[in-house]
């Protein structure tokens, strides 16, 4: 039935949802201030290659529209390849889910863990912690992680794409969670969120460019 793979989409989606809500609850009442002033006491944001790793995903979005317009003139000549498909799901879903961070920082208002922009109030900084849902500003955009929506995004779409490539986009995925709260730049329930929204327009990308199918074709051929 053509429904059914949306359908199948449209559960995996309310589940990752959901269970990323639990997550960012028991985050936010019992890990995140712990673990963020561990990180302040440890001094882990002294650590170059945290901050480094931390610098890959706005680089990677600022070029992701150039790539879909070259991917736009190459159909023009010829089908794209499997290759296209993915690296066209990848773009897509990298713009949308941080698009999507946006909206969703608005809408819930976050502090961040540290002080780090235009000396914004932190857990840190001033003991301020917790959601002000419907503020906007650089002080109340720390949830969701638009760092992490944006490599789940694109590790979700490889992962589909290639499903050898599971662990490496798993490790890659955890690596930057690592960086992200080491560097105290988020609380972990920001991670967890932003992962959640990453996965959920990667799961959609992959989907409508239907990478997972010719992946199978592939595999079989």
């Amino acid at each position: 039935m053509e429904q059914e793979p949306y359908r199948r989409l449209l559960k995996h989606c309310t589940i990752v949802l959901a269970v990323g809500a639990i997550l960012v609850t028991v985050c936010f009442y019992f890990i995140d201030r712990p673990v963020a002033r561990r990180v302040h006491e440890e001094q882990t944001s002294r650590i170059d290659v945290l901050r480094w790793i931390t610098l890959v995903p706005p680089v990677v979005q600022a070029w992701a529209p150039a790539v879909l317009a070259m991917l736009i003139v190459l159909r023009a000549f010829r089908p794209w390849s499997h290759f296209a498909r993915v690296l066209l799901a990848a773009c897509v879903a990298i713009v949308l889910a941080d698009q999507a961070r946006e909206s969703l920082a608005y809408l819930f208002g976050r502090y961040w863990p540290d002080t780090w922009i235009n000396n914004n109030p932190s857990l840190i900084q001033n003991d301020a912690y917790g959601f002000h849902p419907f503020h906007s500003g650089s002080a109340y955009m720390s949830f969701p992680s638009g760092h992490m929506a944006r490599t789940l995004a694109a590790m979700t779409v490889l992962a589909v794409a290639w499903p050898r490539g599971r662990w490496p986009a798993i490790g890659i995925s955890l690596l930057m969670a690592v960086s992200l709260v080491g560097m105290n730049y988020h609380f972990v329930g920001d991670c967890v969120a932003g992962s959640a929204v990453g996965i959920v327009f990667g799961l959609a990308a992959a989907r409508v460019a239907d990478v997972e199918t010719l992946a199978i074709q592939r595999t079989v051929g």
